[in-house]
């Protein structure tokens, strides 16, 4: 891991905020969200890397409360936060905060059943993320066709709605304004005082993530936990690893190279 800002966590770990998406980065995609779950290895490794940075932090397009209930064991990973719905949602020391969903989700939400009939796509799947709505293609016939057919319906239904579409893998999700990862990350490093900082992600919602990594002014990793379906994410990565087994390993590695130097420093 010859890259500078590694080093730099590696010198000085209670400076190191360690940021990552939960789905594809932390847990491999599924075709049926609810069917997710967190790597077996994960949780332990995060629990190692925990106790020796300043702040491992979770960033997810998730609910805050599904992401620890499909990471049995993020409970115990010391002070984690799980910053949900792109941080309109807050998890830490096991309690929840977010405000009321907002109106248009719900409006949204209703009116898309009727609106994936009158256009005839089949395989379909409509996700309820309390604060947003997702539509995954993964189980259409033609997922990516399905979900280039979709885009300006869903567009225009958001816009009537006051809201946005976040484009992912093979899912379109329908959600306020106003906030994203990388907001959501340059808010926890201030928070934190941070020195460093790494962030993991594997779809096009971590770019504001990674552009917030870089954004940041400290030294930062900004990785890609890589796969077929995105490649631009790749592009844009200091560091592509493969997939959620490739993630595990890195931080690993980090939590043995922090404990290691720690050791020799105390010799």
């Amino acid at each position: 891991m010859n890259i500078p800002a590694i080093h730099a966590m590696v010198r000085d770990p209670g400076g190191a905020v360690i940021g990552l998406d939960f789905d594809g980065t932390l847990a491999p995609i599924v075709p049926d969200p609810d069917d997710a779950r967190i790597h077996p290895a994960a949780p332990g490794v995060l629990a190692e890397l925990g106790s020796l940075v300043k702040a491992v932090v979770i960033v997810t397009g998730r609910p805050a409360a599904t992401a620890i209930r499909y990471g049995p064991g993020l409970e115990k990973v010391p002070g984690l936060v799980v910053l949900g719905h792109y941080g309109f949602e807050r998890w830490e020391g096991g309690r929840a905060s977010a405000p009321p969903p907002p109106p248009g989700v719900l409006h949204a939400e209703a009116a898309l059943p009727l609106l994936l009939q009158r256009l005839g796509v089949e395989g379909v799947t409509i996700e309820d993320k309390q604060r947003a709505v997702a539509v995954h293609t993964r189980r259409a016939p033609d997922p990516q066709g399905t979900l280039e057919r979709l885009r300006e319906p869903l567009a225009k239904l958001a816009a009537a709605h006051s809201l946005v579409v976040e484009p992912g893998r093979m899912v379109l999700e329908l959600r306020p304004p106003g906030m994203d990862k990388g907001y959501a990350l340059d808010l926890f490093l201030a928070e934190r005082a941070a020195r460093s900082v790494m962030f993991v992600g594997d779809d096009l919602g971590d770019l504001p993530a990674f552009a917030a990594v870089r954004a940041s002014g400290l030294p930062g990793v900004a990785v890609c936990s890589g796969s077929a379906e995105v490649t631009e994410l790749a592009a844009r990565a200091d560091l592509v690893v493969d997939g959620p087994d490739g993630v595990v390993a890195l931080l690993a590695e980090l939590a043995a190279a922090i404990s290691d130097s720690s050791a020799s420093g105390a010799r």
